[in-house]
């Protein structure tokens, strides 16, 4: 078998899922993991001459590649997931990025990881090695290994770069281990040791889940055999907190990535399609998040959510380089493919129980389950410029005044300016209101005093007059019954504004289907109502057309699908058939004339995509009859125009400006932000793409300016504002500025 292809054979994790969406669940267990081979448990191994790692994905350097001043950066990237492993196949190739940018990154793992004790394949042997006997503490060790081989590999070239092993005490009173890569201080490692559930969705009391829930008052510690935290410990919910908000402020991020909170409930089962460490453990760092926010003691931060099973049964939004690269990643975590005698170390070198997984998944796709969207950038018709995001769980927004020529040139970016509400989810959504005013609509997460209160709801903030400060937020509930019903799992939200002042909101539900709520001209708003659709797992996105026809568009595995809004005050028809084929989920909808356009990421590739579309020739879809007949230019299949691209995945942003000329930018295989002008219309050329060597969190954000141009902004890894601008006709992009340091602004609104 050629060494790729036996690469992925080996890299995916566990059977949890099918390869559709509608996967089943595996039997219970723990992640994957890669070798460490050092000699001992201290890592005091000589740093040797090594080969250089594979950069064909890696993200630039510390440096940033673009013209003009260097901007100087304070970024620190704080990873929290459950297992070790989960790191590797959820979030990376962001992992792998990060560390081969040059950028400040911990890893933090909740639990050990320990599963039933036994490194070996859960049925059979592996290579005809005998079958080890059950221990925890040595299966946790190697597990260890193998993620301290990973990362070292993907930052130094080799597996066996040794580290600097050392115990440290947290905030809860007990003791967690700190690893730092030899030569690297940015690259560390914190083990908090806590045992594992030890199945997917099993009534586990003695779990995060049972700590969460109050069926257990504390949760012991599971060591790694020869580790330096030599002494059992257990926690309070309260004490986890703490101690993760310690983690928040020793490491002090401006960036926390984590898992999914809310992953949402399996159309097949209703089981949940996620595991109960992930949810669960997630939640608790939405508690420390909360308070280390509160305390104001740190920089500000952004906070991406990934997508944990599900992810291995919805289209693969890697390119091929960037899966095997992962998948390579992968298959050292796992010992799977390494000479076993090379492995000094008794309890293991890596998971065995992954290294003979048949069928790659996570290796090949990531997906954001929170994301930034590409909307978030607005410009008024004096060229004045609202951007919006969340930082620290707030909606915070900059304002950069109008004018022409040398006026607008002179004005100056403002803010952070921070809302008052907490708990705000990452991906807001603003929109322009027919009197000027912006109202901006995002979802919250709300604790109670008991486990039950856990819920989110939909919101907005509007300003009081066009240019003036935002009012408080106003709820608007959420269609969701309860946590129990469906995880919470409701995604970003989409909405438009209407001619005669009113608004509607859209949102998927977590029976994967598109719900909404509509104001009246009276200012008050319907229930939230069904809009049908099936299998729909994005976030909805929405744009009006020339004529006032609002269109919801959001996909499926296999297509997108589209709900149509003909006139204020109309009922949503859908859903409709695009005709469109198979996604990587995100999308962005801009104005086409009489039309709309949708760009989108091809699985598989990365390369943009769009199509045209219009409400005549759009049919209900096959799987809902939906409320309209079928025009008579009506069809099956929709135009699809390839635009190329530099690899990558997540939304794109797109801006025309008053010439017909496009900009386009998105995420590259690297992670970095790449840009292209098509000037000749989009249908008509395939555009040249350019690296901008700038790191983002999120999805960059772009729009056109009312004299002309464009102006593209970007959300830094260090949580600040960056931005560029270009003239008319595809004119050179000006050096990237950022906007404000990230310590600074913490005004309200």
């Amino acid at each position: 078998m050629p060494p790729e292809k036996r690469l992925l054979a080996r890299a995916s994790r566990r059977n949890v899922l099918a390869a559709t969406v509608l996967g089943v669940v595996a039997p219970a267990g723990v992640g994957i993991g890669m070798a460490v081979r050092s000699k001992g448990d201290t890592g005091d191994v000589p740093v040797t001459p090594h080969q250089s790692p594979d950069m064909s994905t890696a993200a630039p350097t510390g440096t940033w590649a673009t013209s003009g001043p260097q901007p100087k950066t304070e970024e620190s990237v704080v990873q929290i997931v459950a297992h070790p492993d989960d790191d590797l196949f959820f979030i990376n190739p962001e992992v792998g990025q990060s560390l081969r940018s040059g950028r400040p990154l911990t890893t933090i793992y909740l639990t050990s990881g320990e599963s039933n004790g036994v490194n070996a394949p859960r049925k059979g042997t592996f290579r005809g090695m005998p079958r080890p006997a059950r221990d925890e503490r040595k299966y946790a060790k190697a597990r260890q290994n193998g993620i301290r081989a990973a990362y070292a590999e993907m930052i130094t070239g080799r597996p066996d770069h040794p580290w600097q092993r050392s115990a440290i005490p947290t905030e809860g009173g007990g003791q967690a281990e700190l690893d730092t890569l030899r030569g690297y201080p940015h690259i560390q490692l914190v083990w908090t040791l806590l045992h594992e559930a030890g199945s997917i969705a099993g009534d586990r009391p003695h779990s995060m889940h049972g700590l969460w829930d109050g069926r257990v008052g504390v949760l012991g510690s599971q060591l790694a055999h020869g580790g330096p935290v030599t002494r059992d410990f257990s926690y309070t919910k309260e004490q986890l907190i703490r101690t993760l908000t310690g983690y928040l402020t020793r490491f002090r991020p401006t960036q926390v990535r984590m898992q999914n909170p809310t992953p949402g409930r399996l159309d097949r089962n209703l089981k949940c399609s996620d595991h109960q460490d992930h949810r669960f453990g997630a939640r608790f760092v939405q508690q420390a998040l909360a308070r280390y926010a509160a305390s104001g003691s740190g920089p500000h931060f952004t906070v991406q959510t990934y997508m944990g099973y599900f992810n291995g049964g919805l289209p693969q939004a890697l390119d091929p380089a960037s899966g095997a690269s992962k998948a390579r990643t992968l298959e050292t975590y796992s010992w799977g493919d390494a000479p076993h005698d090379s492995c000094k170390d008794l309890a293991g070198c890596g998971d065995l129980k992954v290294a003979a997984s048949p069928k790659p998944r996570w290796s090949h796709s990531i997906h954001h389950a929170g994301d930034t969207g590409a909307d978030w950038l607005l410009a008024g018709k004096d060229d004045s410029l609202w951007a919006f995001a969340v930082l620290d769980g707030r909606i915070a927004h900059w304002h950069r005044p109008g004018g022409k020529g040398a006026r607008w040139r002179a004005s100056r970016w403002k803010g952070p300016v921070f809302h008052a509400e907490t708990g705000v989810d990452t991906g807001v959504r603003p929109v322009t209101l027919s009197d000027g005013r912006i109202a901006v609509f995002g979802t919250r997460t709300l604790f109670g005093d008991q486990p039950a209160a856990y819920r989110k709801e939909v919101g907005f903030v509007v300003q009081q007059a066009p240019g003036k400060p935002f009012g408080p937020w106003q709820s608007l509930d959420s269609p969701e019954l309860s946590d129990e019903v469906g995880t919470n799992d409701i995604s970003a939200p989409a909405a438009v504004g209407h001619e005669d002042g009113t608004m509607a909101v859209f949102v998927r539900n977590s029976s994967h289907q598109l719900t909404a709520r509509v104001q009246q001209p009276d200012g008050t708003w319907t229930p939230w109502r069904s809009l049908g659709g099936t299998a729909v797992h994005s976030d909805p996105v929405a744009a009006m057309d020339g004529t006032g026809r609002a269109y919801v568009l959001a996909a499926t595995p296999h297509s997108v699908l589209a709900w149509i809004q003909d006139e204020p005050g109309a009922d949503v028809r859908g859903p409709l058939a695009t005709g469109l084929p198979a996604t990587t989920l995100p999308l962005t909808v801009r104005r086409d004339d009489d039309g709309v356009r949708v760009f989108y990421r091809a699985p598989n590739s990365g390369n943009v995509r769009s199509a045209r579309l219009h409400a005549d020739g759009l049919a209900p879809s096959p799987t809902e009859p939906g409320r309209v007949r079928r025009s008579s230019t009506a069809h099956t299949s929709t135009s699809v125009t390839d635009l190329g691209g530099a690899g990558g995945y997540g939304p794109v942003g797109v801006a025309s400006d008053d010439l017909g000329g496009v900009l386009l930018a998105a995420r590259t295989s690297m992670g970095d932000v790449a840009t292209a002008w098509s000037t000749s219309g989009i249908a008509k050329s395939r555009p040249q793409w350019n690296h901008t060597g700038v790191l983002p969190a999120g999805a960059p954000s772009s729009a056109p300016l009312a004299s002309g141009g464009v102006v593209l902004t970007m959300l830094g890894l260090d949580s600040r504002l960056y931005w560029t601008h270009a003239t008319r006709g595809g004119g050179r992009l000006a050096p990237w500025q950022p906007v404000e340091s990230p310590t600074a602004g913490r005004s309200k609104a």
